[in-house]
């Protein structure tokens, strides 16, 4: 009798520590979710910063270019107003596709490719491009690894016990940033 209570007792507490790390883990993968988009937003931000600056020196050369500028302004303002992940997701794309469409229409001008301010303006937004890029690509990592603990047995019993549900804010390259921008003159 005494051995049934102590082989029940261990595989009690055995159980308890599974749980106990299963659970632990989840919360550890929930939280770095959070962290990785927290340091999305950081990027985005930069690179909101930085827009101004840029429009500022491309304005003094295309001023007739007048639509995109406003277009990377629009973009740029949705972002900053966008309140939910989804939201952002959505803004940081059209911040994307405007800039891709500025970029080109500053290829068209000699004088400004040549402009030195203009020059470290892009080689900051290049850096943060890049640096989004290397962000979103945690984020879609620490949201995969979450899911996959969250489905798989036995921490679906686990997340479904304490309501931790999959993510599903993935960030993904709109269609629109498959294609060269059109700009028409």
């Amino acid at each position: 009798m005494k051995k049934i209570i102590l082989v029940l007792l261990i595989v009690l507490v055995i159980l308890i520590v599974a749980v106990t790390g299963l659970y632990n883990g989840l919360v550890s993968k929930h939280e770095a979710i959070t962290a990785k988009w927290a340091q999305i937003e950081n990027q985005l931000q930069r690179r909101n910063d930085l827009i101004p600056n840029l429009l500022n020196t491309v304005k003094g050369y295309a001023s007739h270019e007048k639509t995109v500028l406003e277009n990377v302004t629009l973009a740029r303002s949705q972002w900053a107003k966008a309140s939910t992940v989804e939201e952002k997701v959505k803004a940081a794309g059209a911040v994307d596709a405007a800039l891709s469409r500025l970029l080109f229409v500053a290829e068209n001008y000699p004088n400004l490719k040549a402009d030195q301010t203009f020059l470290k303006l892009m080689d900051e937004l290049s850096g943060t491009e890049n640096r989004i890029a290397v962000e979103r690509m945690r984020y879609n990592e620490a949201v995969r690894d979450y899911n996959v603990t969250v489905r798989m047995f036995p921490g679906n019993i686990i997340a479904a016990r304490f309501g931790y549900k999959p993510a599903t804010e993935y960030f993904k390259a709109e269609e629109k940033a498959k294609s060269v921008p059109e700009i028409k003159f």
